[in-house]
C-alpha cells in the first residue's frame, strides 16, 4: 500500500486487522498485495536498484498485512554530489542540547553526567561550566545503505569481543576510535550537519546569528522532560516561526523524569503547539513507520510537528530519531531557494587564519556554481568596495573538492588576503565589469513580534539578516502616528550605523532590542549612486 501526503499512523489492532475498506477510509491508496505477490514486488525492487548501482534497505515491514518500506539510494560520485541536510539544534540551558548531538553523531550513550557532549565544546569554559556559548558544528553521515557512520570500537574491549552491533548506541563504557569530518565525508551517502546553538539568554545574539546565517532545513527544539518549555525555548520557538523553518521537537530526559511531571511536560508542548501563535499539530512519534511518514511530510506540511521522547542514558526513543534524520529531505536541489543558474553569491559565516594556507573563509552558497581558480570579488569593506581575489582550494566538510553549487556549505581558501580584511557578514560575489553596490539605507516591510515600549524615529535595533549582523536605526516609517507597537505592521526605512552591507530585496531579516523581535522583510535596498541616495533596486512586499 502506498500513502498519500497525509501521515497514516497504524499501531496495534489497527494494524494488524487493515482491510482494503479501512486502508481506503485511513487514506491509503494503490492495490492491496498478497503476501506472495508483495514478496515478488520488493525481489524486482532490489533487482532494480542493483541494475543501477543503488542499494536497497528495508525500514519497516509488516506481516499481515503485508507492507513495507524501502529506501532506494544511489552512492554519489564524490563528496562534491553529498547530499546534506542542515539542522539548527536550539532549546532552552540544559535542556541536553549538546548531550543529544554527542550521542547521535559519536554513537555511545551518555553516562548521565555529560560524558557525550564534552568533545562537542570549542572552548574551555564551555567544558568547565557545561553551558554551550558559540555556534557549534557537528555532523552525523549516513552511508549508502542508510547505515550511521561511526568511528569503530578500540581493538580488545568488551564490545569489540564480543561483535556489538555498530548500527545501535553503544554503552557510555564503549571506548571509540576519533573519525574525522573529512573521513565520514567520503564514505557518507548523505550527511546531516547540525548548528548546535547556545541555550543561555545571554547568548542569543549568538544563537540568532547561527538560526539566520546557517538556513537550517528545520529546527530541532529541545525540550527537558523534568523542566517543560520555560526560558528560551518559547524564545527560539517563535524565532523559528518567524523565519518559517520546520520545527520538531524532542523532549529528553525521559529515563530520570517522573511520569507524572512527564505527563504534564508533554500536555505543555501540545498546549503551545497549538496555539493561535503557532497553530501547529503535535504528532508524537511512537513507532518506526510514524517517524519514517513523517520525514517526508513535515517539510511539505507546516502544520504538522514531530515530537520525539529520548533518552540519553537508556537509548530510548534514539533509533526512530536516527532513521527520521537519515531520511529528511534536503534544500539543496530547490532552484527556487538556491539557483545554480544565477549568478554567484556566497555568504561568509566564519573567517580563519590556517597556518601554511591563509586566510580561510566559511558559508554558504546561496546562488551559482564556483571552483578552484575562479576570480572573485569579496566586500563591502568599511567603505562599501569589493576587492579582487582568486580562490585557491575549496574544502567540503573538511574534505578537498574542485567546485561547489548552491546550496551547498563550503570553506573557501582565498589568495594573498589578510584576515583582518575578512569579517562575518561580507559576501563574495562573481567578479564582473559592474562593480556590486552595497546598501547604507533600506526599506523593510516590518510586522512587530512583541515590544514593552514603542518604537520610533532614530530608535536603535541589532539587526540580523543572512550573516550579517549590524545596529542599525529607524530613520522614518509610513505609520500616521509615528509610532510602532506590539502587533503592528509598517514600512520602515533603517540606516546601517558602522558600515555599507550587501543585501537584497527578498531577504528575510530579524532585529531585536533585549526581548523584542521584529520579523521586516527586505521590501528595497538604497545605494549610493552617483554621489547621492537613490533607489537600488525594488522588492516584493511579505
Amino acid at each position: 500500500w502506498a500513502s498519500d501526503d497525509k501521515p497514516v499512523t497504524l499501531t496495534g489492532n489497527a494494524a494488524s486487522e487493515l482491510t482494503p475498506e479501512k486502508a481506503v477510509e485511513a487514506g491509503w491508496t494503490g492495490s492491496y498485495l498478497l503476501t506472495e505477490t508483495h514478496k515478488a514486488v520488493v525481489e524486482r525492487l532490489v533487482a532494480v536498484a542493483e541494475e543501477i548501482g543503488g542499494h536497497n534497505t528495508t525500514l519497516f515491514t509488516h506481516d499481515n498485512p503485508p507492507r513495507s518500506i524501502h529506501l532506494l539510494r544511489l552512492p554519489p560520485n564524490g563528496v562534491e554530489d553529498t547530499i546534506e541536510v542542515r539542522v539548527a539544534v536550539v532549546g532552552n540551558v540544559d535542556s541536553g542540547k549538546s548531550t543529544t548531538l554527542g550521542v547521535v553523531t559519536r554513537g555511545a550513550l551518555d553516562d548521565g553526567r555529560g560524558k557525550a557532549r564534552v568533545n562537542l565544546f570549542r572552548h574551555k569554559h564551555e567544558i568547565e561550566t557545561g553551558r554551550t556559548s558559540s555556534v557549534g558544528m557537528e555532523i552525523l553521515g549516513f552511508s549508502a545503505d542508510g547505515r550511521p557512520i561511526y568511528p569503530a570500537y578500540h581493538i580488545g574491549t568488551a564490545e569489540a569481543n564480543s561483535g556489538f552491533d555498530k548500527t545501535a548506541f553503544a554503552p557510555a563504557t564503549a571506548r571509540r576510535e576519533k573519525l574525522g569530518w573529512d573521513e565520514i565525508s567520503m564514505q557518507a551517502s548523505r550527511v546531516v550537519s547540525f548548528i548546535d546553538l547556545a541555550g543561555h539568554e545571554r547568548y542569543l545574539k549568538t544563537s540568532l546569528f547561527g538560526l539566520t546565517s546557517g538556513a537550517p532545513d528545520c529546527v530541532l527544539l529541545m525540550v527537558g522532560g523534568n523542566a517543560g518549555m520555560i526560558g528560551m525555548s518559547k524564545e527560539h520557538l517563535a524565532v523559528a516561526l518567524a523565519l518559517s523553518v520546520p520545527v520538531v521537537v524532542a523532549i529528553t530526559k525521559i529515563d530520570m523524569t517522573p511520569e507524572n511531571i512527564l505527563a504534564e511536560t508533554k500536555k505543555q508542548v501540545q498546549k503551545i503547539l497549538r496555539s493561535p501563535g503557532c497553530r501547529k499539530t503535535p504528532v508524537f512519534v511512537r513507532n518506526l513507520e510514524t517517524a519514517i511518514q513523517l520525514s517526508q511530510v513535515f517539510t511539505k506540511d507546516r502544520s504538522v510537528c514531530p515530537v520525539f521522547l529520548l533518552s540519553n542514558v537508556t537509548g530510548e526513543g534514539l533509533e526512530m530519531f536516527r532513521t527520521f534524520l537519515n531520511l529528511l529531505p534536503s534544500s539543496e536541489g530547490d532552484q527556487n531557494k538556491y539557483p545554480v543558474d544565477q549568478p554567484l553569491e556566497y555568504a561568509i559565516t566564519e573567517v580563519w587564519s590556517v597556518p601554511h594556507v591563509g586566510t580561510v573563509v566559511n558559508g554558504l552558497l546561496a546562488s551559482g556554481r564556483i571552483k578552484a581558480g575562479d576570480p572573485i570579488l569579496y566586500g563591502p569593506d568599511s567603505t562599501g568596495a569589493f576587492l579582487p581575489t582568486v580562490v585557491k582550494s575549496i574544502h567540503r566538510k573538511r574534505a578537498e573538492v574542485k567546485s561547489a553549487e548552491a546550496g551547498q556549505t563550503v570553506s573557501l581558501a582565498l589568495k594573498r588576503v589578510r584576515r583582518a580584511g575578512v569579517r562575518k557578514g561580507m559576501v563574495i560575489l562573481q567578479k564582473t565589469e559592474t562593480p556590486p553596490q552595497a546598501s547604507r539605507r533600506f526599506e523593510g516591510q516590518v510586522l512587530i513580534l512583541y515590544h514593552n515600549s514603542t518604537l520610533q524615529r532614530n530608535y536603535q535595533a541589532m539587526l540580523h539578516c543572512g550573516a550579517v549582523r549590524q545596529t542599525v536605526r529607524i530613520l522614518s516609517m509610513d505609520n500616521p502616528q509615528g509610532i510602532l507597537r506590539t502587533g503592528d505592521r509598517a514600512t520602515v526605512e533603517f540606516e546601517f550605523l558602522t558600515q555599507p552591507e550587501f543585501i537584497k530585496p527578498g531577504m528575510k531579516l530579524l532585529f531585536r532590542e533585549g526581548k523584542t523581535k521584529q520579523q521586516p522583510n527586505a521590501k528595497s535596498t538604497y545605494g549610493n549612486l552617483t554621489g547621492r541616495l537613490g533607489l537600488e533596486r525594488s522588492a516584493q512586499g511579505l
